[in-house]
């Protein structure tokens, strides 16, 4: 048969052949995406070799691994999402969350050097989609001298001066009058009492506001922005992200106008968080505009009562399931009452200090709370740990509470036990890292306390 015949095709056939060439190419060319997406080695520009990535997977591309990060865990313990990596990959791996390539930190060294090299070896960082929800200029993406001023402006409010002469004995007031409203109800949601408690507390102190004499519209609305802030970030009317979004932009147009008519009323002689806003700005070289005071004070409204309520919400459980940890902190309360000259005065600063069990309820609830499960840093140089290279530029998202559910760092470290801090090798250690910034940590530790005492 000639060579010319064998070759010749039927004319139908021939589309279909070219069709089958072209998926192939296709084929192969997703195929090769797909091994570049996910592969461990980059080329240093610097010298041309091969750096060593840690293990792990981008996932699909464009959304990488966001659908399994985001699928919701009413467990306190570690995210099912970072468990599974751990068994998979070990405590370093790399993943890819909304487009953002990103090295995960589970390891107790690489944390530390995180956070003591900040500013050195890492910077602050956080993602674009937790950036719309919190303020594009808030704090928690501010460096240098601008957050060394925030601070120091937070700090006025919310230093240990104002905590043991104004804020204690604000806290105990709140917290006896929320629980004696609560003695009227059949039963209550111990997380939404406990949040709209702090909430109280916080607001009164940064805006004055009066939550016994208003209709709760703010606290509705901040309700409606945290029931989104952890959910997938598709802004589309009727997910969790958009109302998430509107219960931001509610708040925000409430603490706008509170700002234009507190800037046109006479001078006060108390002061809130917005005096001192107003008193920035009206500085010549202020560093502060307007979108920034709004943005932080949302931020503050914010960190100030959900990280407390949460902790307070998770030291509720564990002690209803605990009666002998539950009695040994009744009896520390009691005892403090008896003390007194008077039972029902108001708590002062050196029987707060002397809560000693109180506090070790306080350092293991927070520990088992999983409060802060993410952190998020950037690397400013390439940074070389355990046989891998964190490149310079590489997003880090750091999981504290790891540490937390690690059997060589804790005992049994499932279990409830308050007991444990009271060894040595466990006073000092990080027990409860802020989710977002550490403002949180100035406005709410020295509420807890008060939240577990029984009127005292």
């Amino acid at each position: 048969m000639p060579v010319e015949h064998a070759l010749r095709m039927p004319a139908g056939s021939v589309p279909v052949a070219i069709m089958l060439c072209f998926a192939l190419v296709v084929a192969l060319l997703m195929i090769h995406m797909a091994f570049r997406w996910n592969s461990g080695r980059r080329p240093c520009k610097a010298t041309g070799a091969r750096l060593l990535l840690p293990p792990g997977s981008r996932g699909f591309p464009f959304i990488g691994e966001s659908f399994q990060f985001f699928a919701g865990s009413a467990s306190l313990e570690l995210l099912p999402f970072l468990k599974r990596r751990l068994d998979r990959y070990g405590p370093i791996f790399r993943t890819n969350l909304l487009g953002e390539d990103l090295i995960v930190s589970l390891d107790q060294e690489l944390n530390n050097l995180v956070f003591q090299q900040e500013e050195k070896l890492f910077q602050i960082w956080y993602p674009e989609s937790l950036m719309r929800i919190l303020g594009a200029d808030c704090i928690i993406a501010t460096l240098g001298s601008f957050h060394k001023h925030l601070r120091t402006l937070v700090l006025r409010l919310f230093g240990p001066e104002n905590l043991r002469l104004v804020l204690l004995q604000d806290v105990q007031r709140t917290a006896q009058a929320s629980l004696l409203s609560w003695l009227d109800q059949p039963s209550i949601e111990a997380k939404e009492a406990t949040s709209s408690m702090i909430f109280s507390v916080t607001a009164k102190r940064l805006i004055s506001y009066d939550s016994s004499n208003s209709d709760g519209k703010l606290w509705k609305q901040f309700d409606a922005f945290l029931r989104g802030l952890l959910a997938f970030p598709l802004y589309i009317p009727g997910t969790a992200f958009y109302k998430c979004m509107q219960g931001r932009k509610n708040v925000m147009r409430v603490l706008r106008e509170l700002l234009e008519e507190r800037k046109k009323a006479p001078r006060r002689e108390s002061t809130d968080f917005i005096d001192l806003l107003i008193e920035d700005l009206k500085e010549e070289e202020h560093l502060m505009n307007e979108r920034v005071a709004l943005d932080l004070l949302f931020l503050l409204l914010f960190a100030g009562f959900e990280t407390t309520s949460s902790g307070i919400t998770a030291a509720l459980r564990f002690l209803t399931d605990d009666p002998k940890a539950l009695q040994e902190l009744t009896e520390e309360h009691d005892n403090i009452r008896k003390r007194r000259a008077d039972p029902d005065s108001e708590i002062t600063w050196e029987e707060y200090k002397s809560m000693k069990f109180t506090s070790h309820v306080i350092h293991e609830a927070l520990r088992l709370g999983n409060i802060a499960p993410v952190m998020f840093r950037k690397a400013k140089e390439d940074v070389h740990i355990k046989g891998y290279t964190i490149p310079k530029g590489s997003k880090v998202m750091v999981s504290p509470s790891s540490v937390h559910f690690d059997p060589t760092v804790y005992k049994d470290p499932n279990a409830f036990n308050p007991w444990r801090w009271k060894m040595e090798s466990y006073q000092g250690r990080n027990h409860g890292t802020c989710p977002w910034t550490t403002v949180s940590r100035w406005v709410s530790h020295p509420t807890s306390p008060k939240s577990l005492m029984r009127g005292s």
